[in-house]
C-alpha cells in the first residue's frame, strides 16, 4: 500500500470512528447531551433488572432513526476545540450516514461493504473487506443496532452500570490494532435515548458529540450537502 493511501485510510479512521461510534446505539429517541461521558471506575454497577441484555434488546427495537449533532473534539495539535454539526441517520440492517454542514461540508456514507467519503469537492470510496481492522469496527455497530450481543463482545469488551433511567456503556476493543485508533468509547443515556458519546483516542486527543432527535420529516439544510 502507498505512503498517500496509508495516510488516507488513517484519515477516514479518525474522521469516522467518533461518527460510527454515535450511530452504534443510535435509535429514533436521541436525546440531548448533558455532560461528556467518560469512563469511571467508580461508577456503581448496573442494577439487577437493568442487564446488558434488556439494554440491547431496547435499542435495537427501533430500525432507524435520524438526530442533529453536535462535535466538540480535544486535539493535540489545535490550540482551541474544534466544533463540527450536522446530521446522523441509520437504516437498517446495514446504512449509516454522518452528513457534517459546518464548519465545512463532509459527507460520509457507510452502505453495505462500501464506505465512500464525499470532502473537498472529492469523493473516495473503500471496500471495507480490504480494511479488515475498519469492517470490524462496522460491522459491530450493526451487530448492535440488531441487537447481537455475542457479536459485539467479539470486538469489545462491554461494561454496563447505572439503571435504565441513566445508563453508562462502556466499550473497549479488543484488537491490539484498534487500540491504537480508539482506546474506550463511552456512551450515556436514559432507556432507548442515547444522550451523549465519548470517544477516547489512543494519542490523548477525544471528542464529545451531544445529539437531539430530528423527525423523520426533518430535511436537511439545502446549503449543507457534501455532495455536487
Amino acid at each position: 500500500m502507498s505512503a498517500f493511501r496509508l495516510h488516507r485510510l488513517r484519515g477516514v479512521n479518525r474522521v469516522l470512528a467518533p461518527a460510527l461510534a454515535a450511530l452504534l446505539l443510535g435509535a429514533t429517541g436521541f436525546a440531548q447531551a448533558a455532560q461528556a461521558a467518560q469512563a469511571d471506575q467508580s461508577a456503581p454497577s448496573a442494577s439487577p433488572d437493568w442487564t446488558l441484555d434488556r439494554l440491547m434488546s431496547t435499542l435495537a427495537q427501533h430500525k432507524s432513526g435520524r438526530a442533529a449533532f453536535t462535535e466538540t473534539k480535544y486535539l493535540s495539535i489545535a490550540t482551541q476545540p474544534v466544533e463540527s454539526s450536522g446530521e446522523l441517520s441509520f437504516v437498517a440492517p446495514d446504512h449509516l450516514e454522518k452528513n457534517t454542514f459546518k464548519p465545512r461540508p463532509e459527507h460520509l456514507v457507510v452502505d453495505g461493504d462500501m464506505l465512500t467519503v464525499d470532502r473537498n469537492n472529492r469523493k473516495y470510496t473503500l471496500a471495507l473487506a480490504r480494511y479488515p481492522e475498519l469492517g470490524a469496527f462496522i460491522e459491530s455497530i450493526r451487530a448492535t443496532l440488531t441487537g447481537n450481543r455475542l457479536a459485539l463482545e467479539q470486538t469489545y469488551q462491554v461494561a454496563l452500570s447505572g439503571s435504565g433511567e441513566a445508563w453508562t456503556l462502556t466499550l473497549t476493543p479488543r484488537d491490539s490494532q484498534m487500540r491504537k485508533t480508539v482506546s474506550a468509547i463511552t456512551l450515556e443515556g436514559a432507556r432507548d435515548l442515547l444522550r451523549s458519546v465519548a470517544i477516547q483516542q489512543a494519542g490523548g486527543d477525544h471528542s464529545l458529540m451531544q445529539l437531539r432527535p430530528l423527525p423523520a420529516s426533518a430535511s436537511a439544510p439545502s446549503s449543507g450537502s457534501a455532495s455536487n
